[in-house]
């Protein structure tokens, strides 16, 4: 598991000033065929957050993460859950500019973002963590089993902006889901709202 707590070169950065320094960055070739950094969205703090894999097409050119038809999907996924979107959820990614063709990020790419990812966390001090798809499972617990495998559980981590530990879920990415229509009981879309109705109860829970 990454450290959450991690003294970065962007440790005395506020939101906007980060964000800002996102939006220049150069540290992977990344940066030479994107149209726009795409930091995230959502309110900071924020008691939930998202990370995912990386910007698609549509991402790439309104700077937004998760508007497309994946974005899309995961929208109803937090509705059916009772989670507005844009009020109650920061969304990001695991690098801030769009792969090639949509292609999984490469290791270094991922760790030429990672110091941005960690004071983005610390930043939006969510209290329940949401990880969507493979490499973003690997990125944050650095867990090399099967999303299949590890989906639905709940991972803790300390964390220096609250005493109580960070929970953290692994789901399956909404992309993933468009692969895999079907509904019956077992199949990764029902999996995948039993598992958004668990986050929700904890994030009720911590509301508390």
């Amino acid at each position: 598991m990454i450290d959450f707590n991690e003294k970065t070169a962007y440790n005395d950065l506020n939101y906007d000033q980060l964000k800002t320094t996102c939006q220049s960055c150069t540290g992977c070739v990344l940066s030479e065929t994107r149209t726009q950094v795409v930091v995230g969205s959502g309110p900071v703090p924020c008691n939930f957050m998202i990370i995912g894999e990386g910007p698609g097409e549509q991402e790439d050119l309104n700077g937004v993460p998760f508007i497309g038809r994946a974005g899309q999907l995961l929208t109803k996924i937090l509705e059916s859950a009772g989670i507005q979107r844009d009020t109650e959820v920061y969304i990001t990614n695991t690098v801030k500019c769009r792969p090639p063709e949509n292609r999984t990020p490469l290791s270094a790419e991922i760790a030429a973002c990672k110091p941005y990812l960690i004071r983005q966390i610390q930043l939006v001090q969510p209290r329940v963590l949401v990880l969507l798809g493979a490499p973003s499972l690997k990125t944050i617990l650095e867990e090399m089993t099967p999303i299949s495998k590890v989906r639905g559980q709940w991972y803790k981590a300390q964390v220096d902006y609250m005493s109580e530990p960070l929970y953290i879920m692994s789901m399956f990415h909404p992309s993933f889901l468009l692969r895999h229509a079907s509904r019956e009981k077992g199949s990764p879309k029902w999996l995948t709202w039993e598992d958004i109705r668990e986050v929700k109860t904890a994030l009720d829970f911590c509301a508390i």
